[in-house]
């Protein structure tokens, strides 16, 4: 781990500032669109392929860059975060909006230096130790060392990425990032989490199976909107509809949500506390972002699997499933950001045996760790 203060870089729109939802109240409000649009109609950044993309028309507006509301809680995040890390402002507008941006960002967030405003197109360039953004075009050509994607409606097509949901879950993210999970081990003696992290492929579902049977621990049902398989049963998932899911998780069902390959997946807090609080382990399949906000929640009751896998039998074991070909093409472009989340974990196991031997490397870690 790098021994001096972290160079943090934060995305300001949809990250700090309310923009695509503010631009859409506003076209709403101009317009007297009924229904109202909402981010969840947004599924790209094109131009003039659907009536969202007129909201786009507000972002070279200097007014709008000035009074766009501060997102609830970022005054607090950026003050925390100031506290533990060199936070740098990594912000793209138009010339003309550029003084607004400024003025605002040394307004609202003054613990940070007009310094370490950067305004620009060019985050590809920018070299930080983590970079927090909303935008798959930052997120994929970035330089930082931990690029972190901000979960927005217009961003779940990317799978496989540090993702995080919340202010809280980044904030955790650093601290993990800081002290490499150095200061305090797992302790499952008495009921936990443990998370099984690895690319598709790796036999995540296939060890849960093993450790439910075998050795006692318990599988929460998931909820997903992906499509049910044929001859699935219901079983570990509760299949819902996006408008369900959405539905769900604005009401605070879920402790914790995730998107993979455009579909989402959430566990709700509820099932979790039930099995941990009896004194048992829950043990759940979930990608790196959806185990950092366990991990957040949970503390040293929770534990961080690695399933390493070797790539060619993780890429037979994609293309051999019956899926589309373009999910099959974005799990495998995924597989690089995949294998780089081993270092967020607490524990990495070779995959590459039955899923009942991985099983009784967990049970014991789970004892003794």
């Amino acid at each position: 781990m790098k021994k001096y203060r972290l160079r943090i870089g934060l995305d300001v729109d949809d990250i700090l500032y309310d923009c695509n939802a503010y631009a859409l109240a506003c076209l709403n409000e101009r317009e007297g669109i009924v229904p109202p649009l909402t981010i969840y109609d947004i599924r790209g950044w094109g131009r003039g392929e659907s009536r969202v993309d007129e909201r786009l028309s507000y972002f070279g507006d200097p007014l709008f860059v000035k009074n766009q509301p501060v997102l609830a809680g970022a005054k607090e995040f950026v003050r925390r975060l100031s506290q533990v890390a060199e936070v740098f402002f990594v912000t793209a507008v138009p010339p003309a909006c550029m003084s607004a941006r400024a003025e605002r960002l040394t307004r609202d967030f003054p613990e940070i230096p007009a310094s370490n405003i950067l305004i620009g197109t060019r985050k590809d360039v920018v070299s930080l130790d983590i970079l927090l953004d909303d935008g798959a075009h930052n997120i994929t050509r970035t330089p930082a060392t931990y690029p972190v994607l901000f979960r927005k409606p217009w961003n779940t097509h990317l799978s496989g990425l540090l993702s995080v949901n919340t202010y809280d879950d980044f904030l955790h993210l650093v601290d993990m990032i800081c002290h490499a999970f150095a200061d305090e081990r797992p302790d499952l003696s008495g009921g936990g989490v443990v998370c099984l992290v690895g690319p598709t492929g790796s036999g995540k579902n296939e060890v849960a199976r093993a450790l439910s049977h075998t050795f006692g621990m318990v599988k929460p049902a998931t909820a997903t909107t992906r499509p049910r398989r044929a001859g699935e049963e219901g079983g570990n998932y509760r299949f819902l509809s996006e408008e369900e899911f959405i539905t769900a998780r604005e009401a605070g069902d879920f402790l914790e949500t995730t998107v993979y390959s455009g579909h989402y997946f959430g566990t709700r807090a509820a099932d979790i506390d039930a099995i941990v609080d009896a004194g048992k382990c829950a043990v759940i399949p979930i990608d790196i972002c959806g185990a950092l906000t366990l991990k957040n929640r949970y503390r040293t009751r929770a534990m961080t699997v690695f399933m390493d896998r070797s790539r060619y039998a993780v890429i037979q074991d994609i293309v051999s499933r019956d899926l589309s070909p373009a999910d099959k093409t974005r799990r495998i472009l995924s597989l690089d950001d995949e294998y780089r989340n081993e270092e967020l974990c607490d524990v990495t196991l070779q995959a590459d045996r039955t899923p009942g031997e991985i099983a009784a490397d967990i049970a014991a870690l789970c004892k003794n760790v």
